[in-house]
């Protein structure tokens, strides 16, 4: 029940003593709106007005920071994926994981130079000796942030991370284990991704499926048995000595470096060839297109042997059909060539008629009122004609027919001009 404020002396009703009040409907209400669902809320929860308030806050905090997330930062390791490398010895920095020190082992030799940079920036942040001895940590973790310098310097020299990917060994995917039940598309698509990186030849076929067509498996490994790779492994190379005063040792080491470099990618070609021949006999496409051949040669052997008088019958048909055929094309060919050779008659003929129509055409205008001019006209006229081509001998015999003869010869005489196979000079009455 609701009561109503007493009146005021300000207040005027007036009543109308003829009115009458309309009967009561009794309508459902509910409550509505974000203020009832906020109440409901803290009601639910049993939070105070603080609480709510410290929690729609947080969540709008998060909602902005969601919405500001850099790409890149889903990319890079949340905690550091080897932890034996806070400990490891920076001076022995090359058999460290450059990669995991990074932040980057998800993404390894897929990262980008921007990536690498932003990753450096954000170990160094956390992981600087500063910040370390604030947080507590010793002097022992400082060899880490070295070895992330070191990962820094050769990550971001294109020849130098190139050496370090070559024997980035982390990064192989091994072939499935033999004599285990897998899907071969599953389990060596990865494979050849993980072998294409060194490839100097782009872009690099993909596997396929079992839907693939037989032109496009046969180029795959065709282009894997001929595989061209940059692999290298210089970056295990030991260390030259800069004392340049034994050059005899330094050369020593030089070529016992290269030797070993060769022995190392002979390996991993043959490896390379093995790993290509056990996948190419494994691929049940290959096992597929095997089965079809020897089945379109059993077909073909079978057609042989059992429809040997079919197959010569159909031979001496379709024999005598080419003989008939070449005997029709004969025919054909001595028709057309008659045709041809008629077509050819009637148009030297027409063509001799039109150019005997221009010619005697002024001689029939009388000489268009100037016959004092006919000699003039006339050898005029035989410039034009010896200068016309088909078409042109057909306009002008059209225009002739149809009574324009002077109109006609005045209009090719400027063409011949202005395409210079007659000067004006010598068609002074036409132009």
């Amino acid at each position: 029940m609701i009561s109503l404020p007493p009146l005021t002396s300000d207040i005027t009703v007036s009543v109308n003593s003829s009115a009458k009040l309309t009967e009561a409907i009794r309508r459902p209400i509910e409550p509505v709106g974000k203020h009832f669902m906020h109440h409901a809320q803290r009601t639910l929860r049993n939070h105070t007005w603080s609480e709510f308030e410290k929690l729609e806050a947080e969540k709008n905090v998060k909602t902005v920071d969601d919405s500001n997330v850099d790409p890149d930062e889903l990319l890079f390791d949340q905690e550091l994926a080897d932890e034996t490398l806070l400990s490891h010895d920076p001076r022995d920095w090359k058999t460290a994981d450059l990669y995991a020190a990074m932040g980057l082992s998800q993404v390894r030799f897929k990262a980008t130079e921007n990536q690498i940079i932003k990753a450096h920036r954000k170990q160094v942040v956390k992981y600087h000796p500063d910040k370390q001895s604030a947080a507590g940590v010793g002097l022992e973790q400082d060899g880490f942030f070295k070895i992330i310098q070191k990962a820094f310097e050769t990550l971001t020299d294109s020849n130098k991370r190139a050496q370090y990917d070559s024997c980035d060994f982390v990064a192989d995917v091994a072939p499935p284990k033999k004599g285990t039940k897998y899907d071969f598309f599953e389990a060596w698509a990865p494979v050849f991704a993980s072998e294409a990186r060194f490839s100097k030849k782009t872009p690099v076929p993909e596997l396929g499926d079992l839907t693939t067509e037989k032109k496009d498996v046969e180029a795959f490994y065709s282009f894997w048995h001929r595989f061209d790779s940059w692999r290298t492994f210089e970056f295990l190379d030991e260390d030259v000595p800069d004392d340049s005063s034994n050059r005899d040792h330094k050369r020593y080491i030089e070529r016992k470096n290269k030797a070993a470099r060769d022995k190392k990618k002979t390996a991993d070609n043959a490896r390379l060839v093995k790993l290509v021949e056990r996948a190419m006999n494994e691929d049940p496409r290959i096992k597929l297109f095997k089965e079809e051949e020897k089945k379109e040669k059993e077909r073909k052997k079978w057609e042989r042997e059992a429809g040997a008088r079919a197959e010569a019958e159909a031979k001496a048909k379709a024999e005598a059909e080419a003989k008939a055929k070449a005997e029709a094309d004969a025919v054909a060919n001595a028709s057309a060539k008659a045709d041809k050779k008629k077509a050819k008659e009637a148009a030297k003929a027409a063509k001799k008629k039109n150019k005997r129509a221009i010619r005697n055409a002024p001689k029939e205008a009388d000489y268009f009122g100037d016959a004092d001019k006919a000699a003039a006209i006339d050898e005029q006229v035989g410039l034009i004609v010896d200068s016309l081509d088909d078409d042109q001998l057909v306009t002008v015999a059209d225009k002739i027919k149809a009574g324009q003869a002077k109109e006609g010869l005045q209009e090719i005489a400027v063409v011949l001009k202005d395409a210079g196979k007659l000067p004006a000079s010598l068609l002074p009455y036409f132009i």
